[in-house]
């Protein structure tokens, strides 16, 4: 999701944060896993789209994702039919389940 800062210019903002999802919410929810935490991440909020959407954007995700970065899928449910795509093209993956958000962090082992 773009955003326009005060001078104008557009930049980037990970759609979980804009959705009210606050960036210490996600950091602290993602140290509940064994991702690595100080390895670069990318978050993508998947709550708006129906299956099989989230599934294909976050492969098309971790697809374009730099070695060692962490992929932070924003969900509101666990991404079942992911697990085993992701098992199987070698990818660590836990997911943290709160009362509003499903967070999923997903990393190369």
């Amino acid at each position: 999701m773009s955003a326009v800062n005060i001078f104008g210019a557009s930049f980037w903002r990970p759609a979980a944060v804009a959705r009210g999802m606050e960036e210490s919410q996600v950091t602290s929810l993602l140290a509940e896993t064994d991702a690595p935490g100080e390895a670069p991440r990318t978050v993508l909020d998947v709550r708006d789209l129906p299956p099989p959407e989230p599934l294909a954007k976050t492969l098309e995700r971790l697809a374009e994702l730099s070695t060692g970065a962490v992929l932070v899928q924003v969900n509101d449910r666990a991404p079942q039919h992911l697990y085993p795509k992701l098992a199987d093209r070698g990818y660590a993956v836990e997911t943290v389940e709160t009362d509003a958000v499903v967070l999923t962090a997903i990393w190369e082992v």
